[in-house]
């Protein structure tokens, strides 16, 4: 296609060279007019008698704007498409702290997209993966990124009007520092900072400036969550027990006073604030329990609380927890989640009907600022780019009063990412497998735990017993495979879902065929497991870490990756220790198998269909094994 700008784009120039390669179109004296004219915030695009407009309010819905011409002009038909923003500021958080740090090349791939659908910023979530100088075990061999990386995200970011800014940790999350012992002054408990220590003080404040100082945002999310363990180690200690609302509050103060003096509009967390009000001092969503006006005084005004909530799927409960934020008297800001968290997968089920609701609710309710985490969990097996549907659903809504139009929405992720919205979809299936729950509603993760659970000790086949989970994968990696489209830019990250779907359509039940013959005492069968089965698994197993090793280092640094290597590794020698064992008891040399003469328990509850739904683990040493990993004497 061949446009011809007219107007003044002098501002626009080099984000529109940058997606002229992205979707296909060059500029030409005998190109498409096309007049470009600001606006007073309505984005409006169209074409009529072979000429066009874009009129923007804002320099990134030119973006979007320039996407939905090209869109809507390849079908050489006159159209007219209007549209105003429902928020002010929508876009991801990438978790940059959870071993997978986005290349620099990569971090500019989704940055395009992001334009193309009209995102306006960026959050960078780094617990210690930016340098401090003075710091030298702040993020060692973690991938961090320098300064200059910083600024060159920065400066691409701001060619389509896309805010990048950082969101670090001040609090507690800081577990992969302050695991080092010349750093040990620093510290709390495992995660959380010794506060009220003038040397913490002056960490933090350096922590600020090095995050904030390569960005052109005066915003810096100061994190603060989670930090349920903060005053009860060193601190207890050091000053005796004090409540940790007091502790926290103070901390606050202090924090807020290095972020003012240096002109830094701060966010944070608020669930810590949540569960001090509520019952017994822990409960994040409960809707009930009001934050006292005593406590609410207490907490400054100048500090944007960010609700987070990824799993409320009722209009109800948004209504009630957003109500319960109002005492604080700060400027609410909502977190939502592309459920990428702990999985291979993505789960689009619970994904995008919890973020329907809630930004319908944030419609009403009047609250401006959107952000979809897509956090890491334990190593982070999934990827930000499979997301990207769940990414045009959040951008979609902000620029939707009504009702997503399920056709127009996948035509935009088509358009914006060059794969099928269906395509997409089916990763969800990576987990929600039979016994799941509708929608997958509680976050059962069978595509990670069924892949390294041990074929000898069988940690989850009472969960999936009669459940006929291989025949799922089977089927679900033959949809996957017909669905790929080979040039397509994108389509190797359909890669390792389709290789670990042909990993566990022989391995998920494989430990229930061992405990059944090896009950039957049926030596034949154990044989046979032991000399083919065994083997094509393995071989399966490589085939993914393959897949998944040229996937990681084209997308991330390649810090963290070796987590993932001893995983696969793990598996693959497992599996060669269970071929060994299978043939020494069936030729005689042992005469029992001591693995396979437990009794196989429920992982989860008493009742399968549990609180979540098919099963659920966080943490890989969990699913890999009931046995010490590691011990730690004292966890503070």
């Amino acid at each position: 296609m061949k446009l011809q700008f007219e107007g003044n784009v002098s501002d626009l120039r080099a984000g529109i060279e940058l997606l002229a390669k992205e979707i296909q179109f060059v500029e030409a004296q005998d190109g498409i007019p096309v007049l470009v004219e600001s606006s007073s915030g309505t984005l409006e695009v169209g074409l009529d008698q072979g000429k066009g407009y874009i009129r923007y309010g804002h320099k990134h819905q030119f973006f979007r704007g320039l996407g939905l011409f090209v869109q809507h002009a390849r079908k050489g038909l006159p159209f007219q498409h209007r549209e105003t923003q429902q928020f002010d500021t929508v876009g991801p958080m990438f978790d940059l702290s959870r071993n997978a740090v986005l290349t620099l090349d990569s971090f500019k791939f989704m940055l395009r997209k992001m334009a193309l659908m009209g995102m306006n910023t960026v959050m960078l979530y780094m617990e210690d993966t930016y340098e401090i100088g003075e710091e030298p075990y702040f993020g060692y061999m973690r991938g961090r990124y320098s300064p200059a990386e910083l600024r060159e995200i920065d400066d691409y970011a701001d060619q389509f009007g896309i805010e990048a800014f950082p969101s670090i940790q001040t609090l507690a999350h800081l577990e992969e520092f302050l695991k080092w012992e010349p750093v040990k002054e620093y510290k709390d408990t495992k995660g959380a900072l010794l506060v009220g220590d003038q040397k913490t003080d002056q960490l933090v404040e350096r922590m600020i400036d090095a995050a904030s100082a390569p960005f052109r945002s005066r915003k810096i999310h100061i994190g603060m969550d989670e930090a349920e363990e903060l005053g009860r180690g060193k601190y207890l200690d050091l000053n005796g027990f004090t409540s940790r609302f007091d502790i926290m509050t103070a901390h606050l103060d202090k924090v807020l006073d290095i972020v003012r003096r240096r002109g830094l509009k701060p966010l944070m967390w608020s669930d810590m604030f949540l569960k001090f009000a509520s019952t017994d001092g822990s409960e994040h969503y409960d809707t009930e329990t009001q934050i006292p006006a005593e406590m609410a005084s207490r907490i400054p005004k100048d500090v944007d609380m960010v609700y987070w909530d990824y799993v409320h799927t009722e209009r109800e409960d948004y209504e009630k927890l957003i109500a319960k934020h109002r005492p604080l008297g700060c400027n609410l800001v909502f977190a939502g989640g592309v459920w990428v968290f702990n999985t291979f997968g993505v789960n689009y089920g619970l994904s995008l009907n919890a973020t329907d609701i809630a930004l319908q609710v944030c419609k009403e309710q009047g609250i401006r600022e959107v952000y979809a985490t897509m956090w890491g969990d334990d190593g982070m097996e999934s990827n930000p780019y499979i997301a990207l549907y769940g990414l045009q659903f959040y951008a979609e809504h902000a620029y939707a009063t009504g009702k997503l139009d399920d056709a127009q929405l996948a035509e935009r992720v088509k358009f914006c990412t060059g794969i099928d919205a269906d395509a997409y979809l089916q990763l969800k299936y990576l987990d929600e497998t039979p016994g799941a729950e509708p929608d997958n509603r509680k976050q059962s993760n069978p595509s990670k735990f069924l892949l390294y659970q041990d074929v000898l000790l069988g940690l989850f086949d009472k969960q999936i017993e009669g459940l006929d989970i291989a025949q799922h994968y089977a089927q679900l990696e033959q949809r996957i495979r017909s669905s790929r489209v080979q040039e397509a830019e994108l389509d190797y990250i359909f890669e390792v879902p389709e290789k670990l779907c042909g990993v566990l359509k022989r391995k998920s039940e494989i430990g229930i065929a061992l405990k059944q013959a090896y009950d039957a005492k049926d030596h034949d069968t154990l044989r046979h497991i032991a000399v083919e089965v065994l083997p094509q698994i393995t071989e399966a197993v490589q085939a993914l870490r393959a897949a998944h090793r040229t996937q990681w280092l084209r997308m991330f640094k390649p810090f963290g990756w070796e987590v993932i290597d001893i995983r696969y590794g793990g598996i693959v020698n497992r599996l060669d220790t269970a071929s060994m064992r299978l043939l020494d008891y069936t030729e005689g040399r042992i005469g029992q198998i001591e693995e396979l003469e437990q009794e196989r328990l429920l992982y989860s509850s008493s009742n399968r269909f549990n609180q979540k739904g098919l099963g659920w683990c966080s943490y890989y040493y969990r699913m890999a094994s009931p046995n010490v990993f590691f011990h730690v004497l004292n966890p503070f």
